[in-house]
């Protein structure tokens, strides 16, 4: 058999990733397509940006064509709508240009879709129901597909809701006794690579593989407490006692992950979240070990062959520690220069005026720092414009306490040190610049 093609859509998230590195290992040539690719995740030049979204479908086609495409695997998928996010958009519109250009391209492909588990008429979410609408739309183009529906994921990395589950796992903190007891269905993203490579692998004109849909997932199921619990023991943590989170204070969460969401972050904690968390992740996957002969990986196999080694511990610790960390410096840049501008003016004028400033300087010193310093905490709490922000704040901080020790070097020795705590507050937005990447 030559070498087969397969186009991966998707290769910058959590399951994309690895499948392309790990079908490049197996021997397929890959071109691993993204809207975006971090520095670090362009590995071979096989590893392309392009903007998806906007590509008709005569352009999907010349893509197909020149690079003598066999399999296009489907990754593409966003949790909810938001700046630069529109699950219609995803899940939908491309899946139907897509399939157009699978069917102009004029060659025999296989599509490879990954989608959701769970059964129709519980979906609720437009996350859910876009799925559920490309599935339909691929069921009926009669090109020949496979439609995988993974369960709860478990890869090397972590991102969005497997991230917040090793943050439970590390730190002393359930969620309701409610959600913990929720069936998840894990699988192993090895066992999601080797499913396609085995349909890699099959001939295009298998009659028995033209239309499939596998549920992919360990066949016992576990609940989320069961899946929590074998990260803690990787992590060492099992023994610990754990405060539970009030029902109230994780739809409160939510609440606030959907306001983050529209100003571009993606927090894992969102209201779509939390509705497909309390759904639950359940299939039956007899149909595909039946098929593929492939024996699912189970949760202990998969996250009990090692310990969580330091880089693990350090970022489940800091994950749900990073939105405070963004939400405290917004907070403190706004808020410290609104009380300087519009609740204790003549105090902060005053304080320019006591150390000998010309009269026509205060004000517009005053003034202007105020503006400048709540302009820092609303370009750190807008995530296209967080890293300006934080290095804005960092040099702000600098020059006022350059600044003061040339100009008014007594307030260095003040009774409540305000200059003095203007250090550790560099020191935070540092890490906070150093934890911004999300892949």
């Amino acid at each position: 058999m030559s070498k087969r093609t397969i186009l991966l859509f998707g290769a910058s998230g959590l399951i994309g990733r690895f499948l392309t590195d790990d079908l490049r290992a197996r021997g397929f040539r890959v071109v691993g397509v993204a809207r975006r690719l971090s520095p670090a995740q362009q590995m071979s030049a096989l590893d392309i940006e392009l903007p998806i979204l906007i590509l008709d479908a005569a352009a999907l086609a010349r893509v197909l064509s020149e690079h003598a495409v066999d399999v296009v695997v489907n990754c593409l998928g966003v949790l909810q709508d938001g700046p630069g996010s529109d699950t219609n958009a995803v899940h939908r519109d491309f899946v139907a240009r897509l399939l157009q250009a699978i069917g102009d391209s004029g060659r025999a492909i296989r599509l490879v879709h990954i989608s959701i588990p769970g059964v129709v008429e519980a979906d609720r979410t437009a996350f859910a129901t876009t799925k559920r609408d490309a599935e339909r739309l691929i069921a009926a183009s009669g090109i020949p597909h496979a439609i995988l529906r993974p369960g709860f994921v478990v890869a090397p990395s972590a991102y969005g809701g497997s991230a917040m589950l090793r943050a439970l796992a590390a730190l002393p903190l359930d969620l309701p006794d409610k959600e913990m007891a929720t069936l998840f269905q894990p699988v192993a993203v090895e066992d999601i690579a080797a499913t396609i490579a085995w349909l890699a692998a099959r001939d295009i004109d298998d009659t028995s593989l033209k239309a499939v849909s596998w549920d992919l997932m360990q066949a016992e199921p576990v609940t989320m407490a069961g899946v929590i619990k074998q990260f803690r023991h990787a992590f060492g943590t099992a023994t610990w006692r754990r405060l539970v989170m009030p029902a109230f204070l994780l739809d409160l969460g939510a609440k606030i992950g959907d306001f983050a969401n529209h100003l571009g972050w993606m927090p894992p904690l969102r209201s779509t979240a939390i509705a497909e968390l309390r759904r639950g992740v359940t299939g039956d996957p007899s149909a595909w070990i039946v098929a593929t002969g492939i024996a699912p990986k189970t949760l202990a196999e998969t996250i009990g062959r090692h310990p969580a080694s330091i880089q693990d511990k350090w970022f489940a610790r800091l994950f749900l520690a990073k939105a405070l960390i963004f939400a405290s410096l917004v907070a403190f840049w706004i808020v410290s220069g609104f009380i300087a501008l519009f609740v204790s003016y003549r105090a902060a004028a005053g304080i320019l005026s006591a150390h000998n400033f010309s009269p026509a300087l205060v004000d517009p010193i005053t003034i202007g720092t105020s503006l400048m310093d709540m302009s820092i905490g609303v370009l750190i709490a807008f995530r296209r414009t967080a890293a300006i922000g934080l290095v804005a704040g960092i040099v702000a901080s600098l020059g006022y306490m350059v600044g003061a020790a040339i100009l008014t070097p007594d307030l260095w020795i003040e009774p409540l040190g305000a200059l003095v705590k203007t250090g550790p507050a560099i020191v935070l937005m540092l890490v906070a610049l150093l934890t911004l990447d999300n892949r």
